[in-house]
């Protein structure tokens, strides 16, 4: 039976992931600090160390992950590693709008692989608000105006790459620790990332103070709180759900862009505002509907 307390449970798992994308929104500015004077896998393997070091103080160096949970637990670190991985290189030759439009249909193709592979049902609603979330981070991330290179075809493999993260998450990490899960995952990111980065890296770069303060921010913030939160939040919340609250990222970054950079939004970025949030509350109602029905069942029963 689907009580009040079950809905408010709810909501407050869908509460922790809205902190989440919050938190990850805010760590683009982190991000701009680093990328001049630092290598991409020195940041994030630093970053991911950080994270990794503090939950494990966090913990009390007292948590594990069981036997069976490990194969998820590395698999959802490795597709840390090679989602951001591939994000950092796509830059190279793409713009970060573009960058930010292609990592965000992830919220695509999460229901597509549910739908072709796992055979889920995808009620209407529910591609209706994905497809406004797509077109609304299109908007809001290149004001209208795609023009795709090469770069672009590594940004669309790290989106598959993020996509599979949060099916991991949400249909293996709810049967673990999340903290214990989300410390390994971000050992295993670390790990990877810090092993790239003194073959490809070291001694190539000279990071400047303000990367550093970066990476401080990155490592505290986006990594071991917000990867933890996901964890956490994905317990309850079905992937799907997940995946469109994840959307408001960019609108997050958007909003810290103009309060910290001073950088100005246009009226079609705050139309793709406007349709990342129409798509939330299309996802959430058709949520609410479903609890109801199921709750009116249970009271005729």
């Amino acid at each position: 039976m689907q009580s009040a307390t079950d809905s408010s449970q709810r909501l407050k798992y869908d509460g922790l992931l809205l902190l989440a994308s919050l938190i990850w929104g805010s760590g683009f500015v982190a991000q701009r600090a680093a990328a001049n004077s630092m290598g991409s896998f020195t940041f994030n393997g630093i970053r991911f160390l950080l994270g990794f070091v503090i939950l494990l103080l966090v913990s009390g160096f007292k948590k594990r992950i069981a036997k069976d949970q490990w194969r998820w637990v590395v698999l959802a670190g490795f597709l840390l590693f090679g989602a951001s991985t591939l994000q950092q290189f796509g830059l190279l030759t793409t713009t970060a709008a573009n960058a930010g439009f292609i990592t965000s249909l992830y919220v695509v193709i999460i229901p597509f692989v549910l739908w072709v592979f796992a055979h889920q049902k995808i009620q209407p609603v529910i591609w209706a608000a994905v497809s406004l979330a797509a077109a609304g981070t299109l908007l809001l991330s290149t004001g209208g105006q795609f023009d795709p290179v090469v770069g672009d075809w590594l940004e669309l493999a790290g989106a598959f790459l993020w996509a599979g993260h949060v099916l991991v998450i949400g249909l293996y990490g709810k049967h673990s620790d999340p903290l214990a899960f989300s410390i390994g995952q971000f050992g295993v990111a670390a790990a990877l990332n810090l092993v790239s980065a003194g073959l490809l890296e070291w001694g190539n770069y000279n990071p400047q103070p303000e990367a550093w303060w970066g990476v401080l921010y990155s490592g505290i913030f986006p990594v071991s709180i917000a990867f933890t939160l996901q964890v956490l939040g994905q317990r309850r919340a079905p992937v799907i759900d997940a995946a469109l609250i994840f959307s408001l990222e960019a609108v997050f970054a958007a909003l810290f862009g103009v309060l910290l950079l001073n950088e100005a939004l246009l009226p079609t970025q705050l139309l793709g505002c406007g349709l990342i949030l129409t798509a939330l509350l299309l996802a959430q109602s058709q949520s609410f509907r479903q609890r109801a029905k199921v709750r009116s069942a249970a009271e005729e029963l």
